[in-house]
């Protein structure tokens, strides 16, 4: 990227009758002896010519415009235009060939005579799709601030990018300037606002930079929103994303996506919905990581801060929507029971990684499939310590406590004393296993329990419980997190903007 630069001005209007034409055009060249008929007979005329400066070649009075700054600014789409202008103001324009629109602005009678009465005209090469994103950098309102990074004629970018650090260690899109300013058209906000702080490093992220990362993702501009208020709640106090960075445990941060905005982008809610195939699901999580990477130097490896002994493939990036619409009665989405309301376009980020399957195919009564849920969940990390859970539940496995008449809240109710750990085989040493509880009762363990009272396994707030997946397979999932609360991580809901 480029440092900031103002727009070229606006182009004055010159009083009179103006053309704007193309050689390949066959109207343009159709129409070329009327425009010498309004120059002869008439008041005459000024050509802009979009591609050749020799054509028309029967008029004098031309301008070239194969800038297509004049163009550009005068919006228009179709070739040849015909405008008609005074005191440096347009008061009327036509399009195409129309016998009796150009007689009216021209005060020329039988003009034409050999042409039919009308003939629809060209695409204006301003218009073109693959000229639009440069003319709009160029002649465009842009705040570009970022440093341009020039590769050498034998360079390969892609190679290129991958040598200086920039990639999770897949091909990145190269940000060109005309790619970002096409990412900024998702957004409202202002290229050089601040979105956050990011760590570990602690430098400032603009609207620009959060843009140039999610061209490298792979990201639409549509998906531009979703990736501004993840960044923005993964650079929080609460979500600890530095502390999430620094630990030896797998996890990293989980996007979930709830609200209209799911189906506004094509996010997958159905099968496969924690994998890979849908655009937004796999390059949104990406963009995240590549910020918090490129941005805020949260890089792996030799030097790097991002310890993980052995990671994940979600640390590459993780993002999925709930499948709000085939929600039973009394299982309000994730948002809302997080306190947004219906129809809130919110992401809630969850420190974690996974899956771990939950199998159950038998089950038809809810009594004997949340005794199968209870035991993955009270698996995860280790049996005798305290962690943190969401379940991504299946529709089959949802069913059948929907069948049943439970509400989540009811699921919470009946989940809550099948995840009490034994405090005696939790504590260090016992069953034979060193690890466990500390012995010593003033040690308190992450929820503030002690050995010998009674031990939650999960927070208050966890599991989190999300709908996704496809109608078929007694199968649900169990994402495992980190340290929660405020030790570690605490799971965070944040609203999307425009």
């Amino acid at each position: 990227m480029s440092p900031a630069q103002s727009s070229p001005s606006r182009p004055a209007l010159r009083d009179g009758l103006i053309a704007v034409v193309k050689r390949d055009c066959p109207t343009c060249v159709d129409i070329a002896p009327v425009l010498e008929e309004i120059n002869q007979r008439g008041p005459g005329v000024t050509v802009y010519t979009q591609d050749d400066p020799d054509f028309p070649e029967v008029i004098t009075n031309k301008i070239d415009d194969r800038t297509l700054e004049f163009s550009w600014h005068y919006d228009i789409e179709t070739v040849p235009t015909l405008m008609f202008v005074q005191d440096g103001v347009e008061l009327a324009r036509t399009v195409g060939w129309s016998r009796s629109d150009w007689e009216a602005m021209s005060g020329v009678d039988d003009l034409g005579s050999d042409l039919p009465d009308m003939r629809p005209g060209c695409g204006s090469l301003s218009v073109d799709p693959n000229l639009a994103d440069s003319l709009d950098l160029k002649f465009g309102d842009r705040l570009t601030q970022s440093r341009l990074v020039e590769f050498a004629t034998l360079e390969d970018e892609f190679d290129a990018m991958f040598d200086r650090g920039w990639s999770d260690g897949l091909p990145v899109v190269p940000p060109t300037e005309e790619r970002v300013a096409r990412m900024l058209t998702g957004t409202v906000r202002q290229p050089d606002e601040i979105v956050a702080i990011v760590p570990p490093t602690l430098n400032s992220c603009t609207v620009e930079k959060v843009a140039i990362n999610a061209v490298m993702a792979g990201c639409k501009p549509e998906y531009l929103p979703v990736v501004l208020a993840a960044v923005e709640a993964a650079c929080t106090d609460q979500f600890n994303m530095h502390g999430l960075l620094c630990t030896l445990w797998f996890s990293g941060p989980i996007i979930i996506v709830n609200g209209p905005i799911r189906r506004q982008i094509g996010m997958n809610v159905d099968k496969n919905a924690l994998g890979q195939g849908n655009r937004a699901n796999s390059t949104i999580g990406r963009a995240l990581q590549l910020i918090v990477r490129n941005v805020g130097g949260g890089k792996p490896g030799v030097g790097g801060i991002d310890r993980s002994a052995l990671g994940a493939p979600s640390k590459v990036g993780w993002c999925f929507a709930e499948d709000e619409e085939n929600l039973p009665e009394g299982w309000d989405p994730l948002s809302v029971t997080r306190g947004f309301e219906r129809g809130d376009n919110t992401v809630t980020l969850f420190a974690g990684h996974g899956p771990i399957g939950c199998i159950d195919q038998i089950s038809r009564t809810p009594e004997s499939l949340i005794r199968t849920l209870a035991q993955q969940l009270q698996a995860v990390g280790n049996r005798k310590l305290p962690s943190e859970a969401m379940i991504v539940m299946t529709p089959e496995h949802m069913n059948v406590f929907a069948g049943a008449g439970w509400s989540k809240a009811r699921f919470y109710q009946e989940l809550e004393p099948l995840l009490q750990m034994d405090p005696e085989l939790s504590a260090r040493g016992a069953l034979g296993i060193e690890e466990g509880l500390p012995l010593s009762s003033s040690e308190e363990t992450v929820f503030g329990s002690q050995p010998g009272r009674e031990i939650r396994k999960l927070p208050e707030w966890s599991p989190m419980i999300v709908r996704a997946g496809g109608g078929a397979g007694g199968f649900s999932a169990i994402l495992e997190g980190w340290v929660p609360g405020s030790k570690g991580s605490t799971p965070i809901t944040h609203r999307i903007g425009s």
